[in-house]
């Protein structure tokens, strides 16, 4: 698939000038080199080549300009030659001689030569012979620079336009790539003298010289190879996850009884229930430690969830949950999430939003890991919407999506049964089936889904869809697929492979715009369908799998499994789903089967490899034949074996229906990978052959003249484009990853100008964007098994690319030197972002395997991805290691490789490997080293060879120049070793000689490994030469040696053609690191040349001998003015040959060993510390001895350790020490102490090896640097007396401190407006913080406030950077460039121009961010900001002293180093070595080159450079600690609490505090202060322990924390007490050092020899310095008198500013401590806040200490009047009348357990009720935590009482009544006593905004109750309806009162209604009553009232009808009296 052109000459030219031509193709040049002074001929002989995707048209052509050269002016066109492509396409080659045409299309005598073929893509044309173009180097285009060859010596020297014609702007081959007739070597080699080219696009005000660009790399980086040989992957590591549940807003559901269940994985935690609230507070800590691999912690999920009336009998019912992995929390910065809200969502019904909000704070740290503790703020509780817990990116809104996985079939499964069960099976079921009964299973956000099982089916086929509903996007990004096999007994896991989300998706969200916004890169997650190949164990049966974690994905896999074809897609379901769309309930569903081109179309693939070498191969594989086997999937695997189903093996041509159906019986043998062993085609393994040895230690195979070939054929999906594009992605990150690294080596080498190389890795890069743009562009079609993830991949890459070249060259025009660190981390930056583009998550063709067997049993692997071995045509697109020698080394697989096991290296081969498309065969010999002659099988010339033999030999001479190592582990017992180095290359194997008893050897030797055979090309050879392997070894007398470390170089190659010079060589001396598996093991210090026989010895001892005698010159010359006498050296040898009792060694020939110059090194000899028993003795007569550079010095004997362990002679001197002039490259200083015992015994008791000494080196300034800065103090001096008048001396620097200026507070101070006592306000006096009397406290928490802001404050300007970033395209701001000073970043600027691109710029897509970085922008730090008093603060510290960097450890005048006895364990870190302790040495070290120059101090004769060192004599000192209080610590208990307490040791002497530990608390307040009388420096070291009081067992240690007091009491930063803000005699702030500023003052003057102090009146000098400051001091009786103490205080507080003397002095403060466990090493328990004074006791002592107890609650109570309620809705139904009503009452608590409720106003017709009732609320009440403190018994069986801190909160609820049921739940009201609405003053005004809970939902001003006191209003009722809205439910009018304790027993009221002052009755209506209870007002109110006319109708009707009865009855006796007369 490419375009070669060959120019070969042009003749017929007139005259004598300079020519090249410039070749065009497709728009695309290249330009030959210019020829100088050719005459009629110009021979090129060059080669260019255009790769081609896409086919040529006959219609296409190339263009050939020739032109004269000129260096100053344009070239000049001398003619031109156009060829249309036509015949070229049709033949795949021409040949032909043309003549020119001029301008006017004239035919000239001038005639150009060439050649021109092509290679058709499709293979169609172009099957031209390998020899072709014969001699040959592939061009990589990714190195192809822009240079000429033009001679310039000829001009004298080098112009402008001549150095900027060296760069032009078409893209000409490297010098070592043109083709000429001289050997490949020649051209290879003439590269090494290229100068530094220029850019040609020169900015106006940038210099040409500062564009200077070297592409070249300038150190040996490249040399040295990290390799670490363990796996990490399945190595346990201890993990520790911790979940502090806060508190719930919003919570749907009404009177809900809500728990939190925190579950992480399987493991489950409860909170505690909080009864009848939506917003409960919690506050609890669950703590979950994990050891385990690193990848299986981070899968884990964790979930958090609410429950509500969780109790025994019920599990409750689910509110919401929120789920997040741990991978997630652990990526984000400081690997946790602080103060943050949790999204609750129902899973089941995803419809209906957010189901509430819960506040957590999650972390997750794993050993050495920091905790970053994060600080509440204040708008975090109001303003949820910004503080979601969500990674960045991640919108707060997120949509329900279905995650579709589609699974096809599978193919390649192993047999996961026994021979002897697959024969038992076929004699009970009559036939022979499948041993496998596979199902997929894929596990996603803690669901899972199944597909079917397919009984008995090596080749499944299941046509299902698993479907997934999940919020999107989720928030975990990986996805488990698994192949299990399905057992009666235990499924089996097959093979495992993982997803990541973030590689098949893209949320488009990058911070920048494009140039087309309309064209988007952001796509859905999609991935295939495509086939997923799984690895795993070896696929041989066995009844136990040692291996079996590598099926479940844990590890490397270390064989082929099985691979599956599948597809995933992902839809976004609308908010108004169809029903049964909303639930999370997985889905299996059959799919239509997949076409037969739908994964692609099948080719055929051809593997070829060669082991040409193969060595280090273990002794005890020695014993049985040894044979190396490669597969590819399963083809090749000859012991295993693939699994053709049975059924189809026996099928007499009927499928099943789990088999293909499209296929037939060969083409399945093919796929399927069936082993042909007749067919000459396939030879997957080597012959069986016995390793040879040559020292017994290491074996080698006998692959001398022949070397063994293996090949197979495969037929896989054609996916190759997938392995192409990233290959060509892949060179140019290879690139520019060895650049990076290149620049790092130079600057931490100290190497002048990093910035020119990496200008030249800029300019590397962005031609290497061009080529891959080039490449892949209009590759992105449409294809058969295209999927639209390789599309949408496609175009992203493209898009990002582009992008990254177009960021790079605006770097190029901004990169200097003064922003190179700059730029280098924005290099690193786009490196990061390339290899995240790199490789492509849809997997194609399966890996490379290559097993070792010795016998029949597989011992050894290694894996090769296919990409890298993959053949293309285009040699772009090619694999790095494709057609070339790579060395590999094979390991142990699995658990095998932990531990001592993995160190070692079971073999190293040396292979050549060609994979590619069988039609494109005829290349995969073409990268061998030439001179082979091919043994093949058969006689087929078309068959690949078996053997290739090597007659002809080159021989080479290795050379290691092995100087000496530093820092190596210790390997025997008494914590050193005999270390000798082994040298192996090739099959050659050399030692040095054993230095014994060291831990640092200085060898100083050459090994020299002559005659080594080496086959590859010259330049191959030169440029990648084959690895040299340097393990480390102890040497034991007894036993096996045992092993240090290893590292691996590359030797620098001089072939036999190539001069022995300068720059190449002579090799430079460097530090390789060592390492043992994947711990640091030391270093060494060599160099490697590989000579190529023969070669000129004389040639090579001049150019060393010169360089030699140049270094001692520029020695001699250098700042240091040294007499130098006659020099013996330069008469010596190159190389000695010295005799020692090992035998003769050669040593490291000057010019490559380090110029030595002489120097002084000073020793102080101070002490030692803790030192442990040796041999069960304790130590009594200790020394200690120092060695550098084989020179040694020991200190005087300590007479008695216990009674005085420090040294009566502090200084001494070692003298003329030979030490590199470079300190790069200085050996180490190895401290020993000895034990002196009887007899004049001597025994070890410790060692320390100091590896880097730079920081006692000691560099005097240059004699101009000191000239240049003494005239720049006088210029400013001369400035500062012209501005300052006479007054001021030139000298004088003024520092003016005036408290009473408003524009300059006092540092520390906050800056307030007090008024007087007459204008305060009512509400101010109201506030009981301002009436409170100041404390500690005070100081305390205004200094903890201010430390807040000012973190905040800091965040605030890290956003403000990112929000200022210029858009792309946009022209470079001056004000916010590097060089801009950070004042000139203002808000009135950012809020003008930038905020309307913030939410763009950070927080693209989330909702409300827009407006939350507006008001970041525009409004101050805190929302809501009190007035803060004007109290004295003190400086807080969030880490432990010693770690801040003003103080640099207090190591200025001691250092500690710790001293290490006996052997390193094998699996041991950095933090678990610590047992190795045995002690500590305090001293230092001063080295210098002695004599100091004339004009720098001279040292004292007695103490050196150590003056005025003070006594270490024991001195009794006063130690005061102050125990503040501990922070997340970590829970003990089984409840998930500590009931803690401290412990403190100095020396012998330790108290405890056990009897006032606080019950269950992990944020403990202890405010304790503990005195001890010390005697340094027997007693020095302090240690504060906090513990977990039990109380039956043993109590628990929590964790730790040591301090050095010596190395504080002895700094020169006076951390004795720490200076205060400001001087006073009396109240909370109160000076508490005995001695006064003034004295401190003086003190420090005279101790440093500094002029003065000088007061006067408000001033005082000190030295060159005046300070000012406040002149009079008030005393407690407000009396005010002039005193020196202010201005004294505040040169103490500026003593930085001092010269030459000056430092930071420890202010007055409180630090933070972290606390450890032995138990649980590097990982946090805690965190411990302290400080701690030192007085001596020869002084005067200080008053009493600071009253730093815990400050008690306050006593309030909170009175809550009901008056009256409104609207409130109405619940039953009456039975009679059927009118709505309700039985109202109101129910209230604070606490949660002191719930008081109103009597019940019946029959509310209207919603109104009236109550005229009081609630009554005591509580205690911390005002600067605003915190309710409440302390009680949890439960009856509590031991003590527990302290529970909540926030203020007034929950009020309304109920409806019931009497034979329960009460109707109407509505709640819950109010912040901090911060609550003002009441509405009628029910009309009182709306749903006074309800909200968001800040920015309404404009209801709030107030503090604990400041008004009083608040009178109507406040709503609220409840969610159906539709999970909030909705009004009633209105409340009350009356709130806060009053203290004192103010409430003046004022006393009782309950209800009661006395005193009692409320009046309300005034209800009559229709409020009780039917039953009041019977007389039901017959009123409900019968009479509604049927009073219906009553009195009937009674009349019922009474006339009596009156007619008893007329009819009457009537006739009447009538009978009338009749009858009676």
């Amino acid at each position: 698939m490419s375009l070669e052109v060959r120019i070969i000459s042009v003749n017929g030219l007139k005259g004598k000038d300079a020519r090249n031509c410039r070749i065009t193709f497709r728009d695309h040049p290249f330009q030959t080199r210019t020829i100088e002074d050719c005459d009629d001929e110009a021979n090129f002989q060059e080669i260019f080549e255009w790769p081609v995707a896409s086919k040529i048209e006959d219609s296409e052509m190339i263009v050939i300009d020739v032109y004269n050269f000129n260096k100053v002016f344009s070239n000049r066109l001398i003619g031109r030659f156009q060829m249309v492509l036509q015949q070229v396409v049709k033949n795949g080659k021409a040949e032909l001689t043309e003549s020119l045409l001029d301008t006017n299309n004239t035919a000239l005598k001038t005639t150009i030569t060439l050649e021109i073929k092509y290679l058709a893509p499709d293979g169609t044309v172009g099957n031209w012979a390998v020899e072709d173009f014969s001699p040959q180097k592939p061009q990589d285009l990714l190195s192809v620079k822009s240079t000429t060859t033009t001679d310039t010596k000829k001009s004298g020297k080098k112009g402008l336009f001549g150095a900027v014609g060296l760069r032009s702007k078409q893209r000409p081959p490297d010098d070592d790539l043109i083709i000429a007739n001289e050997s490949a070597i020649d051209g290879a080699f003439g590269t090494g003298n290229r100068e530094p080219r220029l850019l040609i696009d020169v900015p106006d005000n940038i210099s040409v010289a500062s564009m200077t660009i070297v592409d070249q790399p300038v150190t040996n980086k490249r040399s040295k190879p990290e390799i670490r040989f363990e796996s990490v992957a399945l190595k346990p590591q201890d993990f520790q996850v911790s979940v502090t549940v806060i508190e719930a807003r919003q919570l749907s559901g009404t009177n809900i009884d809500p728990v939190v269940m925190v579950q992480v994985g399987d493991d489950k935690k409860y909170t505690t229930q909080k009864e009848s609230t939506n917003c409960p507070y919690y506050n609890e800590v669950f703590v979950f430690d994990y050891h385990l691999p690193r990848q299986v912690v981070f899968d884990k999920i964790m979930t958090l969830s609410v429950i509500h009336s969780r109790n025994i009998l019920r599990s409750g019912t689910l509110v919401g949950k929120f789920k997040l992995d741990l991978g997630t929390i652990y990526a984000n910065p400081d690997h946790n999430f602080g103060h943050k809200w949790a999204v609750l969502t129902d899973p089941d019904d995803l419809n209906t939003g957010p189901k509430g909000y819960l506040k957590v704070d999650v972390s997750v740290v794993g050993k050495g890991d920091n905790i970053k503790i994060s600080k509440s703020t204040e708008d975090e509780d109001d303003d949820i919407e910004n503080h979601l817990l969500l990674p960045e990116g991640v919108p707060p809104e997120r949509q329900r999506a279905r995650f579709i996985f589609k699974i096809y079939r599978a193919e390649g499964l192993p047999k996961m049964n026994t021979s002897i069960t697959e024969k038992l099976k076929t004699v009970l079921q009559g036939e022979a089936k499948d041993l496998v009964d596979p199902y997929v299973e894929i596990s996603f956000c803690d669901q899972k889904g199944r597909t079917s099982v397919k009984k008995n089916a090596y080749e499944p086929c299941w046509n299902e869809q698993i479907i997934f509903t999940e919020l999107f996007p989720p928030l975990c990004k990986r996805i488990k697929v698994q192949i299990r096999d399905k057992d009666n007994i235990n499924n089996t896991v097959i093979g495992t492979s993982f997803i990541e989300l973030d590689r098949i998706s893209n949320s488009g969200d990058r911070g920048r715009r494009w140039a087309n916004p309309s064209r988007s890169t952001s796509f859905l997650p999609t991935f295939g369908p495509t086939f997923v190949n799984m690895y795993g164990s070896p696929r041989n049966y066995t009844m136990v799998n040692e291996h079996s974690d590598l099926n479940c994905g844990l590890g490397e896999g270390v064989a082929f499994r099985a691979r599956i074809l599948m597809a995933l897609s992902v839809e976004l379901v609308n908010v108004n789903a169809t029903e049964g769309q909303g639930s999370s309930d997985v889905e299996v569903d059959l799919i239509p089967a997949l076409s037969e081109l739908g994964a692609g179309k099948i080719e055929e693939f051809f593997l070829f490899g060669s082991i040409l070498e193969a060595n280090m191969i273990d002794k005890s594989m020695a014993e049985k034949p040894v044979t190396f086997e490669v597969t590819v999937g399963n083809y090749g695997n000859d012991i295993d074996g693939a699994n053709l189903t049975n059924k189809r093996q026996h099928s007499d041509g009927n499928n099943s229906d789990d088999s293909l159906d499209d296929s037939d019986d060969e083409s399945q043998m093919l796929l399927k990978g069936t082993q042909t062993y007749n067919d000459p085609s396939m030879r997957p393994l080597t012959p069986p052959a016995r390793p040879s040895t040559c020292d017994k230690f290491y074996y080698h195979m006998p692959y001398f003249e022949q070397k063994p070939c293996l090949y197979l054929t495969s037929y896989w999906h054609d996916q190759k484009r997938r392995l192409y594009t990233s290959n060509v992605l892949h060179r140019v990150i290879d690139k520019l990853d060895e650049g990076l690294q290149d620049v790092q080596e130079m600057i931490k080498t100290n190497q002048e100008r990093p910035d020119r190389r990496l200008r030249g890795v800029v300019a590397d890069l962005i031609t290497g964007c061009g080529t891959y743009t080039r490449l892949v562009k209009g590759t992105g079609g449409a294809a058969a098994g295209r999927t639209k993830l390789d599309r949408e991949k496609h175009k992203l890459c493209l898009r990002e690319v582009e992008w990254i070249a177009n960021e790079t060259k605006k770097m190029q025009k901004q990169l200097k030197l003064s922003t190179l660190k700059e730029k280098l981390a924005k290099m690193k930056n786009l490196l990061s972002k390339l290899k995240f583009l790199a490789d492509d998550p849809q997997h194609s063709i399966p890996d490379v395997f290559i097993w070792m067997l010795s016998g029949q049993k597989r011992v050894a692997y290694a894996r090769i991805p296919s990409r890298q071995i993959l053949h293309s045509v285009c040699q772009e697109e090619s694999g790095q290691h494709c057609g070339k020698i790579q060395t590999i080394f094979l390991r142990l697989p699995g658990k095998k490789s932990l531990g001592p096991r993995g160190w070692s290296i079971q073999a190293k081969l040396d292979v050549y490997f060609w994979f590619g498309l069988t039609k494109n065969k005829r290349d995969f010999l073409k990268g061998l080293p030439t001179g082979y002659e091919i043994v093949r099988a058969t006689t087929a010339i078309t068959s690949p060879p078996t053997f290739l033999k090597y007659a002809d030999r080159n021989q080479f001479e290795l050379r290691a120049h092995m100087y000496q190592a530093r820092g190596l582990l210790a390997a025997d017992d008494t914590g050193l070793s005999d270390p000798f180095a082994k040298i192996i290359f090739s099959t050659h194997t050399d030692n040095t000689q054993v230095m014994e008893e060291t831990l640092n050897p200085t060898w100083d030797q050459t090994l020299i490994i002559p005659n080594v055979t080496l086959f590859g090309r010259a330049e191959e050879l030169r440029d990648d030469p084959p690895l040299i392997i340097i393990e480390i070894f102890d040497k034991d007398v007894v036993g096996k040696d045992e092993y240090i470390g290893r590292t691996i170089a590359k030797p620098l190659v001089k072939m036999s053609g190539e001069r022995y010079e300068a720059p190449r060589f002579p090799p430079k001396l460097d530090w390789y690191q060592v390492y043992r598996g994947v711990t640091k093991a030391g270093e060494i210090m060599a160099s490697f040349e590989l000579l190529q026989i023969p070669y000129d010895q004389k040639e090579m001892d001049d150019l060393l001998i010169d360089r030699w005698r140049e270094a001692k010159k520029r020695s001699r010359n250098g700042m240091f003015e040294t007499k130098v006498g006659v020099d013996l050296d330069e008469s010596a040898k190159v190389t000695e040959s010295v005799q020692t009792d090992q035998g003769r060694k050669f040593t490291v020939p000057k010019g490559i060993r380090p110029l030595l110059a002489k120097h002084r090194v000073e020793v102080l000899f101070w002490g030692l510390r803790d030192l442990k028993r040796v041999q069960l003795i304790s130590v009594d007569q200790p020394r200690v001895d120092i060695e550098i550079a084989g020179r040694s010095v020991s200190s005087c004997l300590i007479q008695n350790y216990k009674k005085n362990p420090n040294f009566s002679e502090p200084v001494k001197f070692i003298e003329d020490v030979d030490l590199p002039e470079v300190e790069y490259w200085c050996p180490p200083i190895s401290i020993t102490v000895m034990d002196c015992r009887a007899f004049g015994r001597s025994v070890l008791v410790g060692t320390h090896i100091i590896s880097n000494i730079s920081k006692f080196v000691f560099r005097p300034p240059d004699k101009s640097k000191i000239y240049t800065a003494a005239c720049k103090l006088f210029v400013q001096g001369i400035q500062g007396m012209k501005q300052n008048g006479v007054g001021t001396t030139t000298t004088d620097v003024i520092v003016n401190i005036d408290t009473n200026n408003p524009a300059l507070p006092p540092s520390g101070m906050t800056e307030v407006d007090l008024e007087d006592k007459e204008n305060k306000s009512k509400e101010d006096e109201e506030d009981p913080m301002d009436e409170a009397a100041l404390d500690w406290w005070s100081k305390y928490f205004a200094s903890l406030e201010t430390l807040n802001e000012e973190k905040m404050k800091q965040e605030d300007d890290n956003i403000h950077d990112l929000y200022s970033e210029q858009d792309d395209g946009g022209p470079p701001d001056p004000n916010n460039g590097p060089e801009a000073p950070n004042g000139s970043k203002n808000v009135e600027q950012e809020s003008n121009g930038k905020e309307k691109r913030v939410g763009k710029k950070l927080l693209k897509g989330a909702v409300g961010a827009v407006r939350q970085a507006k008001k970041s922008l525009a409004a101050p730090v805190r929302k809501r900001k009190q007035k803060k008093l004007p109290i004295d603060e003190l400086k807080i510290y969030d880490t432990e002293l010693e770690n801040v960097s003003e103080y640099s450890g207090f190591n200025d005048l001691l250092n500690s180093f710790d001293l290490f006895r006996g052997k390193r364990e094998d699996q041991a870190d950095e933090i678990t070595d610590q047992k190795r302790i045995v002690g500590t040495f305090k001293g230092a070290f001063k080295i210098y080159r002695y004599p100091l120059p004339h004009y720098i101090e001279q040292p004292d004769p007695q103490y050196g450079m150590f003056k005025g060192l003070p006594s270490n004599d024991p001195i009794h000192v006063l130690v005061r600690v102050y125990i503040i209080r501990a922070t997340d610590l970590h829970p003990t208990d089984p409840n998930g609490k500590a009931d803690p307490y401290v412990v403190i040791t100095l020396g012998n002497e330790k108290m405890n505090d056990k009897e006032n530990y606080i019950s269950k608390q992990l944020n403990p307040i202890f405010g304790k202060t503990f005195d001890f009388e010390a005697t340094f420096p027997m007693e020095s070291a302090l240690t504060v322990q906090v513990f977990d009081w039990d109380l039956l067992s043993a109590d628990d240690l929590i964790g730790e924390t040591k301090i050095d007091l010596e190395n504080r009491f002895y700094s020169k930063h006076r951390a004795l007490c720490g200076i205060a803000e400001k001087y006073s005699i009396f109240g909370y702030n109160q000076w508490r050092d005995p001695m006064k500023p003034s004295e401190i003052l003086k003190k420090q003057c005279k101790d440093l020899k500094v002029d003065g102090p000088h007061f006067s009146p408000g001033k005082v000098r000190v030295g060159k310095k005046v300070f000012s400051g406040p002149i009079e001091l008030e005393d407690e009786n407000g009396h005010k008198k002039p005193s020196d103490e202010h201005v004294a205080l505040v040169a103490l507080r500026h003593w930085d500013e001092i010269r030459k003397v000056g430092c930071h002095l420890v202010p007055e403060h409180v630090e933070t401590r972290s606390l450890y466990s032995p138990e649980k090493p590097g990982i946090e328990q805690g965190r411990l806040e302290l400080w701690i004074d030192m007085f001596p006791m020869d002084m005067p002592l200080p008053g009493l200490p600071v009253d730093v107890s815990p400050r008690k609650p306050k006593g309030f109570q909170l009175r809550v009047i009901v008056w009256n309620t409104d609207e409130v809705e109405l619940q039953d139904d009456d039975f009679f009348t059927g009118e709505k009503a309700s039985d109202i009452y109101v129910k209230g608590w604070l606490l949660g357990d002191d719930k008081q409720e109103t009597d019940i106003h019946y029959r509310s017709l209207t919603g109104e009720g009236n109550f005229n009732w009081r609630f009554i609320f005591p509580f205690d009440y911390l005002i600067a935590e605003e915190k309710i403190v409440v302390t009680k018994k949890e439960s009856m069986f509590s031991w003590d009482e527990t302290e529970f801190k909540m926030p203020p909160r007034l929950n009020l609820q309304v109920w409806d009544a019931d009497h034979f049921s329960a009460d109707d739940f109407l509505g709640s009201l819950t109010l912040d006593l901090t911060r609550m609405p003002r009441g509405a003053k009628s029910a009309n005004k009182c709306s749903l905004n006074l309800a909200s809970e968001e800040e920015d939902s309404s404009d209801v001003p709030m107030v503090s109750l604990f400041k008004q006191r009083r608040i009178k209003g109507w406040w709503p009722f609220t409840a969610k309806n159906n539709e999970d809205e909030l909705e009004i439910t009633g209105k409340l009018e009350a009356e709130i009162t806060l009053m203290t304790a004192e103010e409430a027993e003046k004022n006393p009221a009782g309950l209800a209604r009661d006395e005193p002052d009692p409320l009046e009755k309300p005034n209800r209506p009559d229709t409020s009553f009780v039917w039953f209870m009041n019977p007389l007002k039901s017959l009123r109110y409900l019968i009479c009232a509604r049927f009073k006319w219906l009553i009195i109708k009937v009674f009349i009707l019922l009474l006339l009808i009596a009156l007619l009865v008893l007329f009819i009855y009457s009537s006739p006796s009447w009538l009978m009296k009338k009749i009858l007369g009676a």
